[in-house]
């Protein structure tokens, strides 16, 4: 490939990292070299070495500023919001409407986890525990309030975590349902899934079973 793009600058990382989300997106990690990755953008592989040190470094650096994007964003959204169920749809509708447009960013910081080294893993793990907290903190307000009921907020927030984001499996723009479809839906199930019990009805007196008349 000709070379397009100068060795330095902003613009080389940025079309690096551009480059190696779509590589690692569509082959793998393990699968993407760092003269694949050259060729992408039009450079020499040495000149990769002015903006990144290790294929390594490229992931963990794209996965962090994920993770990171994703807390930003959600507290902003969380912003001003009052009371346990107010909190608990703005959460849903942030994570939903997040990562309908941040499939790859998504796939890979959850599919590529297992790629990071040691240190690096514990780094993304630790940002992904303080993105659970904040939605393990709404559930734990809403119980105190009487607002949920919840048998075990962990489980319940990693089970409303998953359930958010499946749809990154089979999410497609322009499909049957709009986006606001899409996050009503899932709106609905998880706060019917964490709403209180409706008080058990009174029991009917059984029916005496209907006379039966013989046919022929």
């Amino acid at each position: 490939m000709a070379r397009t793009i100068g060795s330095y600058g902003p613009k080389t990382l940025e079309a690096i990292r551009k480059a190696g989300l779509r590589l690692i997106f569509e082959h793998g990690y393990a699968a993407m070299s760092l003269r694949d990755l050259a060729a992408e953008v039009g450079i020499q592989v040495g000149s990769l070495y002015n903006h990144i040190s290790t294929k390594q470094e490229l992931l963990f650096d794209l996965v962090q500023d994920h993770v990171n994007e994703l807390l930003r964003q959600l507290d902003l959204a969380l912003e001003g919001k009052q009371g346990p169920e107010e909190k608990l749809r703005a959460f849903v509708a942030f994570h939903v409407s997040y990562h309908m447009s941040r499939k790859r960013e998504v796939f890979i910081a959850n599919s590529e986890l297992r790629s990071l080294e040691p240190k690096n893993y514990e780094a993304i793990v630790a940002l992904r525990s303080a993105y659970e907290q904040r939605l393990a903190a709404i559930l734990t307000e809403g119980v105190s309030d009487g607002a949920f009921d919840v048998v075990d907020v962990q489980v319940a927030t990693f089970a409303i975590i998953a359930l958010l984001t499946g749809l990154c499996a089979w999410y497609r723009p322009g499909g049957r349902l709009s986006k606001g479809a899409i996050i009503a839906a899932h709106e609905k199930l998880v706060l019917s899934g964490v709403a209180p019990q409706a008080a058990t009805a009174p029991a009917r007196s059984p029916r005496k079973p209907a006379r039966r008349v013989a046919t022929v």
